[in-house]
């Protein structure tokens, strides 16, 4: 057995437990079912890397070039999440954006509607994977191992919102009875599994709320050693956080710098405040509803993916479609991408969690649909399903590293800058103020993780202690957040540790590897090749494969 073999074997198995990943994934055939999220499914899956790691060792790593690359891809893989095991993390795993809830909830919405009775049964079968994960954090509650009560406080209101009457749930129902399958019996059974869904959705509350929340510890932050083995998962490489914090807060200053110089370019009688409220509330550069903000979007990122190919980039015929959507109520703030299905019969998909917004400035959200869109995460999760003939199932599928992947795409804002497709100041800003987010979560995310203090030649509450509030003012006055989108942003840093900084270090780490290709007299669209081809992998091998 070659290593090719061996790591689709990894991935069906693999499969076999998740019938969440699979519609995540477009594999058709188990969209009906749920992940068993009960420790005996957490045991089953350890089970699972356990053997996998002793068939990975024993056949030893390939000499060929693709195949030690799918060996090292499925070896991290099962070793990362023994780690994880290990430490109990599937235990605690509750916060406010990427836990078993957030799965549970975001996976209706990509659901294959040729397939209604599929839909049905999930919705009124949410039960299954809630009481599950009930069990799972209960033996958490039980060993001592608990998330913080703001991440439980945060899945609380979210639950409450699915349960609610103006739940998400209630779309369907809606879609259903407009779709050419609807009939009296299907909608019949599409509204009682709606009650069954909001009513589990509620008890899951209860318990978070009742027996859950009084045990969960007030403090936010992890310490350092749980965030160090965070961060080398999230980034494939090994980073020193007080280094890092020190050149985050540097990032900081120099951003400052260079959106003041900007904003004058905007309106030379107005202070970088002043700008920024000027962008925010005229007229004349907002979209005035979700259907006109889509089309101004969708326009952009197709006029951009005909425009660079063949250029800057070789962009495959299935990668050259990305749709731009409205996101369901009850989320997170923010945009996020989705991928394409395996036989891209589902196209990638941009998303925006708007809240009550009714009105769209614009200024900030043209390099955010280049950063989830193309040639950001689009054109990086649609080259490497592609490349079957280089890479593994498993590592096109399942593999992702947010270095690499949230690294890219912030580098491809910049990029789109370098090109001259951020053609407006304004839109320059929007890079920049998208830039400082990213560096003021270097310094939240590991000085909030870490304890440390602000520095003392920081212009921001120098030599004061991280608080939640502090993280919430630098993001509404250095990256001009609103309120609600800075708290929302600042609970997900806390819940989630070390992910917030790999957008930033993975861009670090990209344009040095930039220069250095381009020193030896490499071409930008080889480099962008090169970096594309070798699908999501840790930064540290990243740059061998490039440079090889």
């Amino acid at each position: 057995m070659d290593a090719f073999t061996l790591s689709d074997a990894l991935l069906d198995d693999y499969l076999e437990l998740s019938p969440v990943a699979c519609t995540t994934l477009g594999v058709p055939g188990r969209d009906y079912l749920w992940d068993d999220l009960s420790p005996a499914g957490i045991e089953e899956t350890r089970e699972l890397a356990e053997r996998y790691r002793s068939l990975l060792l024993d056949m030893g790593e390939p000499s060929n070039r693709w195949e030690r690359l799918a060996w090292r891809v499925a070896k991290t893989l099962v070793e990362e999440w023994l780690e994880q095991f290990d430490h109990g993390d599937p235990f605690r795993d509750l916060n406010h954006i990427a836990s078993p809830f957030q799965s549970i909830r975001n996976v209706l919405d990509i659901q294959d509607t040729s397939t209604w009775d599929h839909i049905t049964t999930r919705i009124a079968t949410l039960d299954e994977p809630l009481s599950g994960y009930r069990e799972t954090l209960e033996e958490g509650r039980r060993r001592g191992t608990l998330a913080s009560k703001r991440q439980v406080e945060s899945v609380i209101q979210q639950a409450r919102v699915l349960a609610g009457a103006d739940s998400p749930l209630q779309r369907f129902a809606a879609d259903l009875a407009s779709s050419e399958q609807a009939t009296p019996e299907s909608v019949a059974s599409m509204e009682s599994a709606m009650a069954a869904a909001k009513q589990a959705s509620a008890a899951f509350a209860s318990y978070l709320e009742s027996t859950y929340l009084p045990d969960a510890p007030s403090a936010d932050g992890v310490g350092r050693e749980r965030y160090v083995r965070a961060t080398r998962v999230f980034l494939g490489m090994e980073i020193d956080p007080e280094e890092t914090y020190r050149w985050g807060w540097a990032q900081v200053a120099d951003l400052r710098r260079q959106m003041v110089e900007t904003a004058q370019l905007i309106d030379s009688s107005e202070s970088l405040d002043g700008v920024v409220y000027l962008l925010k509330t005229d007229p004349s550069r907002c979209a005035h509803s979700q259907e006109e903000f889509v089309e101004f979007m969708a326009e952009r990122l197709n006029a951009a993916v005909n425009e660079l190919d063949g250029t800057t980039f070789d962009i495959p015929e299935q990668v050259k479609k990305v749709d731009v959507k409205i996101a369901p109520p009850g989320g997170a703030l923010g945009a996020y991408y989705m991928q394409p299905s395996e036989d891209f019969s589902r196209p990638g998909s941009v998303w925006w969690s708007t809240g009550s917004k009714q009105v769209f400035p614009l200024w900030d959200e043209v390099s955010t649909a280049y950063h989830e869109g193309f040639p950001g995460h689009h054109l990086q999760n649609g080259v490497a399903l592609t490349l079957g003939d280089h890479l593994s199932r498993l590592h096109r599928l399942l593999i992702w590293y947010p270095g690499y992947g949230e690294g890219w795409a912030l580098y491809t804002e910049l990029l789109m800058n370098e090109l001259g497709y951020l053609e407006k100041p304004e839109y320059v800003l929007g890079m920049l103020s998208a830039e400082m987010l990213r560096a003021c979560r270097v310094a939240i995310d590991i000085g909030s993780h870490l304890d440390l203090t602000i520095p003392d030649d920081a212009s921001f509450h120098p030599g004061e202690r991280w608080t939640f509030e502090l993280a919430v003012e630098l993001l509404t006055s250095y990256a001009f957040l609103g309120e609600d989108y800075a708290k929302s942003e600042v609970t997900r840093y806390l819940g989630w540790p070390g992910q917030a900084i790999s957008y930033k270090v993975g861009e670090r780490a990209i344009l040095e590897l930039r220069e250095e290709f381009l020193g030896r007299g490499g071409g930008l669209k080889e480099f962008h090749s090169r970096v594309l081809g070798s699908g999501a992998v840790g930064l540290d091998l990243l740059r061998d494969l490039v440079l090889e």
